[in-house]
């Protein structure tokens, strides 16, 4: 039998996943990695640990299935996006660490590109708000606080790259420097209309144009992996970012088509087909995955703390040992009764666009326990979901029949059903939940002749649980409206210079 590779780089782990033929998982292997917060609203990692625990996860794969490289027909990257790495072109060494699409440093410069009325022109190229979620502030904050890192840059030396440009630079031994248009499209430097790396935008920001990867279709052959790292000689043959990757996993191909996915964030695309359009409710338009090399677009709300909020109850809290666990603890009560957790940890996406929104667990009583907590924390990434929904349906002036929805947190019935409720909809949930690294083992097997094309592939899927609405509408209404209130509240709490201790 022949298999693909998927390697899903994701925030807080690295998983390889091989899939079958018939779409079925024939292994996996899944390795964490270190998060480092230097300050606040900062988060990094080392780009080896993101290297290593990638290869590493790959390796055991194959090792404990007993696959032979020989048997991968080719392999799949998806990784988390927006996530900036710049390194040393004749070194391979990373100037600094990974700065991570949570990572707030850029407010400043953002305020700034706002202040100069720089927006209209940004997203009119690239169809984002000026939000330092994006690579761009990354990749100027790293050239004017890394010392020399300017200079080496101006001289063609340094190398920028989301995560998948960093895995195919080491994977290919430094020949391949490329990255694919739905990773471009996260950078803020990438014009989605005129399908380039946009000059003008280059120049607003400082950044040397020598830096920037080749880019390529998600589709496609991208180079052979060096033999050297255990995998053989492996054809790369498919990248997309993890959304876009999911939005192709879940076969949204067709405009109208939708998914969520709960992974450390939660991201709703809705594929727009061939027309560039701009949202008018603060959501973001962005490339999707192509499999006949034309540019394709999909409208996205990305909510920052998803399945993070489980993790840091896990973490920091300690309320329970698993990420698993908490759906026990949040079935030992009835409801969240009157607590709302608003997990602004890194501040707000979609369609707030708040970076100095805070953390806010409010309505806590002497009877609160930590099952009202817990609970309170899988109904805040359901809230977050129904605030872009309600967007998204705002923008296309179409109503959603289902939600698709997939990512580690899918699997939590407790918050699938409250969805469902919140949304007086049908939460449709497939039976591979893994459609992210799904998406990426399509779109490599595709260009590799591993599948003809998505009707067969569309044939493969099966077995699909659906939530069903359950709760009265006028409840969820409320709750809602308590939920709106407990987000203004958390608005603009880290706002620098603010004094709130006066009257």
């Amino acid at each position: 039998m022949n298999y693909i590779l998927a390697l899903d780089q994701g925030t807080t782990s690295s998983r390889a996943i091989l899939f079958a033929h018939d779409g079925s998982i024939a292994g996996v292997a899944q390795h964490e990695f270190t998060q480092h917060f230097p300050d606040t609203g900062w988060v990094e990692h080392d780009p080896f640990d993101i290297l290593t625990s990638q290869l590493t996860a790959a390796v055991e794969v194959l090792g404990k299935t007993g696959i032979r490289p020989r048997d991968v027909v080719a392999l799949g990257i998806t990784n988390q996006r927006e996530t900036t790495v710049v390194w040393d072109r004749e070194t391979g060494k990373p100037v600094y660490n990974a700065i991570v699409w949570q990572d707030r440093r850029g407010a400043p410069l953002s305020r700034k590109l706002l202040e100069a009325g720089a927006e209209q022109t940004i997203r009119q190229k690239t169809g984002l708000l000026i939000d330092s979620y994006f690579s761009a502030t990354k990749i100027a904050w790293i050239l004017d606080n890394v010392p020399g890192a300017r200079a080496r840059a101006e001289q063609g030396k340094l190398a920028f790259g989301t995560v998948d440009t960093w895995l195919v630079w080491n994977l290919t031994s430094g020949q391949r420097h490329l990255t694919d248009r739905t990773n471009a499209s996260r950078t803020m430097l990438y014009n989605i209309v005129d399908d380039r790396w946009d000059d003008e935008l280059l120049k607003l920001l400082k950044i040397p144009a020598s830096m920037m990867p080749e880019v390529c279709w998600s589709s496609d052959s991208m180079g052979r992996v060096t033999t050297s790292l255990g995998l053989g000689e492996v054809e790369i043959a498919g990248i997309a970012g993890d959304q876009q990757a999911a939005l192709f996993g879940q076969l949204c191909v067709s405009p109208g088509d939708a998914k969520n996915t709960y992974g450390t964030g939660c991201f709703l695309l809705e594929n727009i087909g061939n027309q560039f359009t701009l949202s008018n409710h603060r959501l973001i338009t962005t490339l999707a995955c192509s499999t006949e090399k034309k540019l394709q677009y999909a409208l996205e709300g990305s909510i920052f703390v998803g399945g993070a909020v489980v993790q840091w109850l896990r973490d920091n809290m300690r309320f329970f040992v698993q990420s698993p666990d908490v759906e026990k603890v949040a079935a030992s009560v009835d409801s969240a009764s009157r607590v709302v957790f608003v997990p602004a940890f890194t501040g707000l996406g979609a369609p707030h666009w708040d970076p100095y929104a805070s953390g806010m667990i409010i309505g806590i009583e002497r009877g609160t326990q930590i099952g009202h907590i817990a609970r309170a924390a899988l109904e805040s990434i359901a809230y977050q979901v129904a605030d872009v929904l309600d967007a998204m349906s705002h923008d296309t002036h179409q109503p959603f029949r289902e939600l698709r929805v997939d990512g580690g947190a899918a699997a939590n019935d407790i918050l699938m059903q409250f969805q469902a409720d919140l949304l007086q909809l049908p939460v449709r949930r497939p039976a591979i939940l893994e459609t992210t690294a799904l998406g990426a083992a399509y779109l490599a097997g595709l260009s590799a002749g591993f599948w003809s094309n998505t009707e067969e592939i569309a044939k493969l899927r099966v077995n699909d649980t659906v939530f069903q609405p359950k709760a009265d509408r006028k409840e969820m209404e409320s709750r809602q409206a308590k939920w709106r209130d407990a987000v203004k509240r958390a608005s603009g709490w880290n706002r620098p210079n603010e004094n709130r201790g006066s009257a």
